[in-house]
This record gives structure tokens, sequence and C-alpha cells, in this order.
């Protein structure tokens, strides 16, 4: 295992994923991007009104969002000092995924397999912020999915 999971759950009566889950979906990530180092991750998954103020403060958009991610500021050259270093914080809004899950007639389950690769992907420096980037990214979530038996979340149903 290459990843420690530690959750954080605000998000009331929502279905959220276990650590077990996490962990795996995680694990599943980090092989996928060629990442072998032990590693920590902090999960959280919040309401609403908290990912609507963290999108706001963050990325200027006032409205709530699915997933957001917060790389760990730790430094490369600590690395070989630490046993597990931080690789940082992914923020999941339990509200949203149901949403867009019901929204895109997607299972759950799937969705939130997806959006926390997603999140993961980003911890490891990857964007969407033009058609090359995008791709790359959407290339490694595609195969974590299918590792995990879960379909090309990008095929319209």
């Amino acid at each position: 295992m290459n990843v420690t999971v530690d959750i954080s759950n605000d998000c009331g009566q929502h279905w959220v994923p276990s650590q077990q889950q996490c962990e795996q979906w995680l694990n599943c990530g980090l092989e996928a991007a060629g990442h072998g180092e032990q590693c920590s991750i902090s999960v959280s998954f919040i309401d609403s009104a908290a990912s609507r103020a963290l999108n706001n403060d963050y990325r200027g958009n006032d409205k709530p969002t699915n997933v957001l991610s917060f790389p760990a500021d730790f430094p490369v050259q600590l690395r070989d000092q630490v046993e597990t270093f931080p690789l940082g914080d992914i923020v999941i809004c339990a509200a949203i995924v149901e949403l867009e899950a019901k929204a895109q007639s997607k299972e759950l389950l799937a969705h939130w397999m997806h959006l926390t690769v997603h999140g993961l992907f980003h911890l490891l420096g990857y964007q969407h912020d033009d058609d090359t980037n995008a791709a790359e990214m959407e290339k490694l979530e595609i195969n974590t999915l299918e590792r995990l038996g879960i379909s090309n979340p990008y095929l319209l149903v």
C-alpha cells in the first residue's frame, strides 16, 4: 500500500465512501501514475455551503463544486527524510456528487470513484487547463477506473 488516507466527514446525512474504498481507489490511481512513494492524503467530505466557500476563496467561483484539491507544499528534498510524506488534501462535496450522478445517469459509486481519482491526479500535478493536458489527465483517469471495473466516465450515456 502506497497511501495512508485520513478521512473527515462533515457532510451530514449523505452517503460517502469508506476509508477502505478511498484507499483502494487512491492506490490504484497512484499505481496508474507510476507513483511508488509512500504518501498520505487527507480526504474531506463537506456540505454545499463549505464547498461554495472554498470554491469562492480559492477559485473565485461563488458556487459549490464537486471536488477541490490542495497539493501539500512539502519540500522535495525532505521526502527521503520521512517515511510518509503528505501529498495534500482532496475535498469532495457529497451533495454535488449525488446531484451530478443523477443528472448524468451514472452510478453513485462510480462517480465517487471518478471524482476521488480526479482529485488525486490534481495533487500529482495534472491539470485540464488545455486540450493536451486534459487528454493526458483523462487518459490516467480512464485507465485507473478501468482497473477498478468502471467504464470510461467521459462517455455520455
